[in-house]
């Protein structure tokens, strides 16, 4: 266990800090001022205007208990229960997969393609976890509804929990269900982070991805791929004409992905590569084929 003898707020803060950076986290200032916030309950505003302000023995021991798992590589969303993603603050949960700033390339890919912001859309995610991609698209295009699909029903409850904190609910629906079996329509978008990680690389993951995210949000299959031949033809099916899929993958799984969807009638419209330079996420439409067919 962690142990701070800190008697105010700014001694709290710098104790975190050198905590953290004994544990050698990556971004221990942040880490500290974030747990430190949490653990005493205030925001930076009140933590910095206000920082001789002494504390409590059971802030000490909040303080104290939320270092030792930072400190175990358990992520810091996990512990203050809260993900920042692309514009919005939302609750994570043991249910939810963490959502990560590769994710927010798929966000990058659809205001590219799709610049207008005023433009009507019916929207799918599936595999829609804490519901991070559907609820950031929303909120970037506001004459657009959607749904979100989930396998787990705990995690389709926080999704309906972050909706409602950012004033969504009107416009997002949350369902439990096998990937798209239970989907009908035709939608302007669809989106997904499947798992994507080989099942014998899963162990390799780092700690606090391996010990602290949904195993049935990572395990991809013997190669990674299941996740892309269940929910591909489902994309092809459900695809209006005109509309655009973008999927999020791994690396290095970009041409078996390709072919996958080339097989479901789909034709790629473009790669889009993360902030390290890794291509993160593939956009789809439906083949001329595919079009002709449907109308």
């Amino acid at each position: 266990m962690v142990a701070v003898t800190a008697q105010t707020r700014r001694a709290a803060l710098k104790e975190a800090v050198a905590h953290m950076k004994s544990a050698a986290v990556d971004t221990p200032v942040l880490d500290a001022r974030l747990i430190v916030q949490h653990a005493l309950g205030v925001d930076w505003e009140a933590l910095f205007l206000k920082a001789d302000q002494a504390i409590t023995h059971r802030e000490r021991e909040n303080l104290s208990a939320a270092l030792t798992r930072r400190a175990s590589r358990e992520p810091v969303s996990r512990i203050v229960g809260r993900r920042h993603f692309w514009t919005l603050d939302l609750a994570v949960s043991p249910a939810t997969l963490d959502p990560r700033a590769d994710s927010e390339t798929l966000i990058e890919a659809v205001l590219a393609a799709m610049p207008d912001r005023g433009v009507s859309l019916r929207l799918l995610d599936l595999g829609a976890g804490t519901g991070a991609l559907l609820l950031a698209l929303l909120a970037e295009y506001p004459g657009a509804e959607g749904i979100g699909v989930d396998r787990s029903a705990a995690a389709i409850e926080v999704a309906r929990q972050n909706a409602d904190s950012h004033g969504l609910t009107d416009r997002a629906r949350f369902i439990v269900g096998d990937w798209a079996a239970a989907i009908a329509g035709a939608f302007d978008l669809i989106v997904s982070n499947p798992p994507y990680i080989a099942r014998d690389d899963l162990a390799g993951l780092p700690p606090d991805v391996r010990d602290f995210d949904p195993v049935e949000a990572l395990d991809g299959g013997l190669d990674g791929l299941d996740a892309y031949r269940a929910i591909l033809p489902s994309i092809s099916r459900l695809l209006a004409p005109g509309g655009l899929a973008v999927i999020e993958i791994g690396s290095g799984q970009g041409g078996a992905v390709e072919t996958i969807a080339q097989s479901c009638g789909l034709t790629l419209r473009g790669r889009r590569p993360d902030l390290g330079g890794v291509v993160r996420a593939l956009s789809f439409g439906p083949s001329q084929a595919a079009v002709s067919q449907a109308v």
